[in-house]
Parts: C-alpha cells; structure tokens; sequence
C-alpha cells in the first residue's frame, strides 16, 4: 500500500482531502506521516486528531540541519510518496535528493502561467484576475529545486465568470486542487501512473 508523507505549513486542505478519501474507502493508501515548519500549525492538530505521526521541523535557524532532519524523518516513516500541502519552504538538497521524482505539489493555477517565488494563495488569483484570464485551475507537478518548475503531472481547468472576486476564484480553485490531488494520488496508487517518471 503506497505510504503518503504530508508536509504543510498551515492548513494542509489537500492532506484533509487525500485523508478523508483514504477513511472513506476511495483511496488504497496509508497517511503515514504529516511534517509542519510551524509548531501552531492546523496540520499538526489535524494529525493528532486522526492519530497521524506527526512531527514539527522548524527550517528558520539552522536550514541544512532542518534539511537532513526531514529526510530522515520521511525514511523512519516509510514514506513512499511526498504531498506538499501547502508547504511555504524551498526543499533543502537531502531531501531533493533522497524523494527525487517521489514529491508531489499542487499550484493553484496552470503553470507555467503564474507561478514561480512568491506566487502563492491569493497572489496567484489577484495576478490572474489582474491579467483579465477567463480561466484558470490546479497543476500537480514535481517538486525540484525551483519554485514552481517540476514537471507537470495533471491539470484541471476552471472557467472565470464575470465578476468573480479573489475569494471567488480561492474557493473554486481549493476545490479543484483537492480533487485532482485525490484523483493524482489514486493512479499512483493504482499504478496507473508510476514515479519516478521514466
């Protein structure tokens, strides 16, 4: 059964999503691990609720140790595959290194269109209204060493209706995200989509 390792700063609203298809019978996977740079974090609380190992890694004052950290953390797990959910801390190079091809992010829009540092949350829907697009959508990619660069794994697009505002675009975006990252998910799991990519 593929072993999941979440990593998120606050909320981690893609982990819930994953979390709550794997309780409900629609995912064959196992929550094994949930990581937070944030002590406070929601993430955190949520995994104790659910009876997550958890573990909160600050990256702040010591990054390269922060870094080893981590990967040792996802190894003692058994993680298999890495979900970043919501995660606002470049990788460090270990941990690139020892999860290549075996971590996961969600953009919420379709890169290579607004992404890049600095591009996050509602900075990535005020650029995209601001630019007039009429549609927009999630994109699960690989995590590598750049921002938003990874190769792309799947999309979703999402119409923009006149009007819309910021937390209009937010809601209908998180929505999508969610559903795509349980739906990437379960053809890694199915083996429809194998990681590394060959």
């Amino acid at each position: 059964m593929l072993s999941l390792g979440f990593l998120a700063s606050n909320n981690g609203s893609a982990m819930r999503a994953i979390v709550g298809a794997i309780e409900r019978g629609e995912l064959r996977a196992h929550p094994a691990l949930v990581v937070s740079n944030r002590r406070d974090s929601p993430a955190l609380g949520y995994a104790r609720e659910k009876g997550i190992t958890n573990a909160w890694i600050p990256t702040k004052d010591d990054p390269q140790s922060a870094d080893r950290r981590l990967l040792e953390t996802l190894r003692q797990a058994g993680v298999d595959l890495v979900i970043l959910s919501g995660y606002l801390r470049k990788l460090g190079p270990a941990t690139l290194a020892g999860f290549e091809g075996r971590m996961l992010n969600v953009h919420p829009a379709l890169l290579p269109k607004f992404g890049g540092q600095g591009m996050y949350g509602n900075r990535v829907h005020e650029a995209v209204l601001a630019n007039g697009e009429k549609q927009t959508g999630a994109t699960i990619h690989l995590v590598d060493g750049e921002y938003d660069q990874g190769h792309i794994i799947a999309q979703s697009t999402i119409a923009i209706a006149p009007g819309e505002s910021v937390q209009d675009v937010q809601a209908n975006v998180m929505r999508a995200e969610n559903l795509l990252f349980v739906e990437t998910v379960r053809r890694i799991a199915e083996g429809e989509l194998r990681l590394p990519l060959e």
